[in-house]
């Protein structure tokens, strides 16, 4: 009889974290979607919502870089393989961004090295990384 109690303890606990992966994996693939979503139409400044607060407070966007962002429209955002695995609650995902001027149309292309963190306490991944530095390279 314990032996069945324990086999039923441990399928339940299995279960629900089964479940708590899958709600981290949705939230994730969720997040992912909406912040390329963000990038490609809606700009810059409604990307940075998707950044840690901590990190928004600790490293405020200059008002050059946001003069920087009005310069340009992501004109093609792709993350490759997508995310994957960089410890406990953290994933890694590199998006190569075509930037087009909007006043020369010419395109560019910057690399995004994305480190998101999930909050199971608000089931939320946020962004660790940052805005992507669009500066152009000297």
């Amino acid at each position: 009889m314990r032996r069945i109690a324990g086999s039923i303890l441990l399928s339940s606990v299995l279960l629900l974290s089964g479940c708590a992966t899958d709600k981290r994996s949705d939230a994730l693939d969720r997040t992912m979607l909406a912040y390329a979503n963000a990038m490609r139409w809606d700009g810059f400044e409604a990307a940075e919502q998707f950044v840690d607060p901590k990190v928004r407070a600790a490293h405020p966007l200059t008002d050059l870089d946001r003069q920087r962002f009005k310069q340009v429209q992501v004109s093609d955002y792709d993350d490759g393989n997508g995310p994957v695995p960089a410890g406990e609650n953290q994933v890694r995902q590199v998006v190569q961004l075509s930037l087009t001027n909007v006043h020369t149309q010419s395109v560019r292309t910057v690399v995004d090295h994305q480190l998101w963190k999930y909050d199971p306490q608000t089931n939320h991944w946020w962004l660790e990384s940052g805005i992507p530095d669009i500066a152009p390279a000297d």
